[in-house]
């Protein structure tokens, strides 16, 4: 999986950028937007969580282990979906990270037009907890989340985490 590095991306709701008083002038050396394509199918999971473990490293990206720890799952949740549900009408799909100065945005997009909602926990089934799951990992870091159609009738799935986790008041 290649990654290709682009401009600034778009911001998560509530801003989480610095007034431009306190930030020097123009993008911050880890900012960036990176997209790379993954068939639909089960070692898609893995190659998609070690794709962005390694690309925040590499860029030097300021991320705490635990917003880490959250986004690889939240990785690895939205892309189980994707070869779950979508692989039928979808057989690529698309992994994108974008991070500004002060947070980092993961998402998977497929060509299925199906818009999944969180399913409530059920103690009797063993699976359809993804969603709520990433849901919980992105409100606990203080971070939003979303699904949104696509131009073309697919679905995209984020979630924007801070850089730094949220502390409890």
């Amino acid at each position: 999986m290649d990654d290709q590095g682009r401009g600034p991306g778009p911001r998560p709701e509530g801003g989480g950028e610095a007034p431009p008083e306190e930030r020097p002038p123009g993008p911050l050396p880890y900012e960036g937007v990176w997209r790379f394509t993954a068939p639909a199918v089960d070692s898609s999971v893995p190659q998609a969580r070690h794709a962005v473990r390694d690309l925040l490293a590499r860029q030097g990206v300021p991320v705490s282990d635990d917003i880490v720890e959250g986004l690889l799952l939240i990785v690895s949740e939205l892309v189980t979906n994707a070869v779950r549900h979508a692989a039928l009408l979808s057989p690529m799909l698309g992994v994108e990270v974008a991070v500004g100065a002060e947070w980092v945005r993961v998402s998977v997009e497929d060509n299925h037009p199906y818009r999944p909602t969180a399913l409530e926990a059920d103690h009797g089934q063993t699976g359809g907890r993804g969603l709520l799951l990433v849901r919980e990992i992105t409100r606990e870091a203080g971070g939003v989340c979303d699904v949104e159609h696509t131009a073309t009738g697919g679905k995209v799935i984020w979630s924007a985490l801070p850089l730094t986790v949220a502390r409890a008041v």
